[in-house]
């Protein structure tokens, strides 16, 4: 069985900064791709920013420069730094991940439950 725990999400000011944590544990063989998605409410699930296992990052346009992608393969975490917050960018963001589980023989993709992301003043 493969978890995801998504940590560091809550409320903060427009103009303010959040970092949000993912961690895979479980029958991980191999991790490709780690992502960021967001949902706000009303809205379709986006992605937010996607990082490969090659080190290749893409970003949805209205992120760019504001969020960064990173991850720690040793740690099989990856994370989003968050700066500049507007309060469009309110939502429930999910961590994704495809993984080769070595139970279940081949890759799948995985969803965190979600953290809160609330920009308000």
């Amino acid at each position: 069985q493969v978890q995801l725990v998504e940590s560091g999400g809550g409320l903060v000011q427009p103009g303010g900064s959040l970092r949000l944590s993912c961690a895979a544990s479980g029958s991980i063989r191999s991790i490709n791709t780690m992502a960021w998605y967001r949902q706000a409410p009303g809205k379709q699930r986006e992605l937010v920013a996607r990082n490969a296992s090659s080190g290749t990052t893409n970003y949805q346009d209205s992120m760019k420069g504001r969020f960064t992608i990173s991850r720690d393969n040793a740690k099989n975490t990856v994370y989003l730094q968050m700066n500049s917050l507007k309060p469009e960018d309110t939502a429930v963001y999910y961590c994704n991940a495809n993984i080769l589980d070595f139970i279940r023989g081949r890759w799948l993709d995985y969803w965190g439950q979600g953290t809160q992301v609330t920009v308000s003043s």
